[in-house]
């Protein structure tokens, strides 16, 4: 079989069916010339894309029927993480901004937009678009804007089609914030040192960008310690820091271009 054929072979799987082919693509990649079966190599990376997607999402969450918002975060590993700190993580991302009409670009969402009455309850007014490569979520997320009217969008598409991230937020209003919750490790094993280029090339567009890793296994709660200097470094010699703190597991870094 020849690259194309394998692609659309790796899709064929139904929980694979939704994603960009940019995605499908990179993880490929990381087997495309190793000695091996086309079945190994199908398998390697159904196996690779599971493990940047699949693992937070459960079967429950795509059907979710009429659960209330509330039973969807805690269905998402990442977001049953933030549920008890949503509060208190926005009011201090948003907390010097001056300004109560805002636009929010959320990067590798999962299914985040189902927190937008967080920033309501902060007496925020958000245009929040979120930005999302499984095309599941991204059904999940508009409908649920839809059905409780609230100016949010979600948009199927691949972080790795750079210049349609950058028009994305470059059609939003000021003041804009870049979320990327949990997304620059999923990045980094499709696409080593990827996730410099994304930083670098909005930072100019943007107020402000919000950066997120998990510091504890998801599914063991234990602590582990990966210290990312290679990524810190890099937004502390590119960007003015603003702020740096830790909530339920997941640490984020607060930043402006300098």
């Amino acid at each position: 079989m020849n690259k194309k054929q394998i692609i659309e072979k790796v899709i064929q799987k139904k929980k694979y069916s939704q994603l960009p082919i940019k995605d499908v693509e990179a993880a490929f990649s990381h087997f495309e010339k190793r000695q091996v079966s086309d079945e190994e190599k199908i398998r390697l990376t159904r196996e690779l894309l599971h493990k940047v997607f699949g693992v937070f999402t459960s079967r429950k969450i795509l059907s979710p029927k009429d659960k209330d918002v509330e039973w969807i975060l805690r269905k998402h590993l990442s977001t049953r993480e933030r549920l008890p700190y949503y509060n208190e993580i926005y009011k201090r991302i948003l907390k010097t901004l001056g300004k109560k009409h805002i636009s929010i670009i959320d990067l590798g969402a999962g299914i985040n937009g189902f927190s937008y009455n967080f920033f309501s309850k902060l007496g925020f007014v958000v245009n929040y678009t979120a930005v999302e490569a499984l095309g599941q979520l991204v059904d999940l997320m508009n409908s649920y804007f839809k059905k409780e009217n609230v100016e949010g969008r979600a948009v199927h598409l691949s972080l790795f089609e750079l210049e349609d991230v950058k028009r994305i937020i470059k059609k939003q209003s000021k003041p804009r914030i870049v979320f990327l919750f949990k997304t620059v490790d999923s990045l980094e094993i499709l696409k080593r040192n990827y996730s410099k280029k994304l930083i670098l090339e909005i930072g100019s567009m943007t107020d402000k960008i919000v950066v997120s890793f998990a510091t504890e296994s998801i599914t063991k709660r234990k602590r582990f310690y990966v210290k990312r200097t290679w990524i810190l470094n890099f937004i502390k010699e590119n960007f003015k820091i603003l702020d740096d703190f830790t909530f339920g597991g997941e640490k984020y870094l607060v930043f402006e271009k300098k």
